[in-house]
């Protein structure tokens, strides 16, 4: 269970950050600006999964680190891109981070356009709320 306490939460009722990245980068830098986003300190598993209605759906399609797992991913995440996902704005699809405390994330697609201005990218474009810790604090 992620650590969210009831404090948490009341200061922080919603959590977002607007991230633009480009079709042509893959599923791992979008991990990598996630990680970033959230403040996170300490790597763990993580996959992408798009289709179906929510974590887990039997029907949705997963894209992981085939290299750490025996699950038969829909593809290897450095090596699919967004553009491979053929997503369209306003559908969403989920992100997990950490199997063990299930850090799942929704990401909606808000736009698609096909120029991006100049600039380094993945970026961080907008952050609402503060960023939960990564592990409870028990002292």
């Amino acid at each position: 269970m992620a650590p969210l306490t009831e404090s948490f939460v009341r200061k922080n009722p919603r959590i977002a950050r607007t991230i633009v990245i480009k079709g042509e980068q893959s599923l791992q830098e979008l991990h990598q600006v996630i990680f970033a986003a959230f403040d996170r300190e300490e790597g763990h598993r993580y996959e992408f999964q798009v289709g179906g209605d929510g974590p887990d759906a039997p029907d949705c399609r997963r894209y992981g680190l085939a290299s750490l797992t025996e699950l038969d991913y829909a593809g290897d995440v450095p090596q699919t891109t967004i553009n491979d996902l053929n997503l369209e704005k306003g559908e969403m699809f989920g992100y997990t981070f950490d199997f063990g405390d299930d850090w799942w994330h929704v990401l909606e697609v808000k736009a698609i356009r096909s120029k991006a201005p100049k600039g380094k990218y993945p970026q961080v474009t907008e952050r609402v709320g503060q960023s939960p810790p990564q592990y409870a604090d028990f002292d």
